[in-house]
């Protein structure tokens, strides 16, 4: 079976700076991103000719292809479903990419998440089908859906908060380290935590990731190209995308156990195409909208069984030298939110050997995108 093991590589990555407010406009902060990218991997924009993004980002490919100076584009693509699309546009570019599709490729995402209006407040549009499963009763936001699900993973296996404040709290600890990070100088303590303010119960502020404005890319070419470029190069050595069954955004009430997202399906193809698994990743960085996402996924992607997930956090499990460390420059709940593509680039730094808290002899990290919607994950490998 073909398959796109370490036939790409992840040769650049850039980002601006993140903060609650930027003065620049998504468009000139993509474009800054981008030129980053392509600067960290010694690859001219001329030389660029294929683009991949969201379906929610507002710069599209024309205006980035001519602001930035890339050639001929042969390869575009967005994919949907927020940040359960961000490891799948590296996907869509290996692909691109090991097909001769594209030979140098430039995934995106750009976004004035801090400053501008939270989407769920547009009550001019039609909601879509799904949401009105949710809105009208009161799940109005991503936090209220989320939380439903926490509750019942309480109720069901036992979890509590103080698992949900081991996530945060380890997401916090590894931004202190991060001069970058949008929480870098805010130490987080466990009475802050019980103490915080309900977002949408039982989810405090610090259940939540942030809201930031800012912008990231990465740069994909070929394994043979890869060796004269700029940095060490890390290989796509498995990618994949997962939309169950009769699944329904977020809360999941068509399936047979709700619990059981998205994660679960990307995680089966992942692993039928590596040549390891999960027991032989050293460093995770994995989609933290809400904390209890964590827990969710470390089970859907087979870190240990079902229900165990919440237990899995004790300990320092999730620290620099604990059975897994976890979203290492700070992750969307501490770093910033950017639909997750931070989570990209910082698996990227891990296999460099570049990162804030460096991960010793890391080799291999998974990336996974959102869990609750249609998903996308990757096993990179130095």
């Amino acid at each position: 079976m073909a398959t796109l093991k370490d036939k790409a590589a992840i040769v650049g990555i850039g980002s601006t700076a993140f903060a609650r407010r930027l003065p620049e406009s998504e468009k000139t902060l993509a474009c800054r991103a981008v030129l980053a990218a392509l600067d960290d991997a010694g690859i001219a924009p001329a030389e660029v000719d294929g683009f991949a993004s969201y379906t929610m980002e507002e710069t599209d490919e024309v205006e980035l292809a001519k602001a930035v100076g890339a050639g001929d584009v042969t390869f575009f693509s967005k994919v949907g479903y927020g940040g359960g699309g961000s490891c799948a546009t590296v996907a869509h570019l290996a692909a691109a990419v090991a097909t001769g599709q594209a030979s140098v490729g430039v995934a995106w995402r750009s976004r004035k998440r801090g400053s501008g209006p939270r989407p769920w407040t547009n009550t001019t549009a039609q909601l879509p089908t799904p949401a009105q499963w949710t809105r009208p009763f009161g799940l109005l936001r991503p936090a209220d859906e989320i939380g439903m699900l926490a509750r019942r993973y309480m109720h069901e296996y036992g979890a509590t908060r103080d698992h949900f404040f081991n996530v945060a709290l380890a997401c916090r600890n590894r931004a202190n380290q991060n001069p970058a990070a949008m929480m870098y100088d805010r130490p987080l303590t466990r009475e802050m935590y019980m103490t915080a303010r309900w977002i949408s119960e039982p989810l405090c502020l610090f259940d939540n990731c942030l809201e930031t404005d800012g912008a990231l890319a990465c740069v994909i070419v070929s394994a043979e190209r890869a060796r004269d470029c700029r940095h060490r190069p890390v290989h796509v050595h498995s990618a994949a995308q997962g939309l169950p069954a009769q699944h329904h955004g977020m809360v999941n009430y068509w399936n047979d156990d709700p619990l059981t997202g998205p994660a679960w399906t990307a995680a089966r193809h992942l692993w039928k195409q590596a040549d390891f698994g999960p027991e032989d990743v050293h460093v995770a960085q994995i989609y933290d909208a809400f904390t209890p996402l964590i827990p969710l996924s470390l089970e859907g992607y087979g870190f240990c069984g079902r229900g165990e997930g919440a237990a899995f956090t004790e300990g320092g499990a999730l620290e620099i030298g604990g059975r897994l460390p976890l979203n290492t420059a700070g992750g969307g709940l501490s770093e910033a939110y950017v639909h997750g593509f931070n989570l990209i680039n910082e698996g990227v730094r891990q296999l460099r050997g570049t990162s804030t808290a460096q991960v010793p002899d890391a080799r291999t990290c998974l990336v996974t995108a959102g869990e609750g919607v249609p998903t996308s994950a990757l096993l990179l490998r130095s």
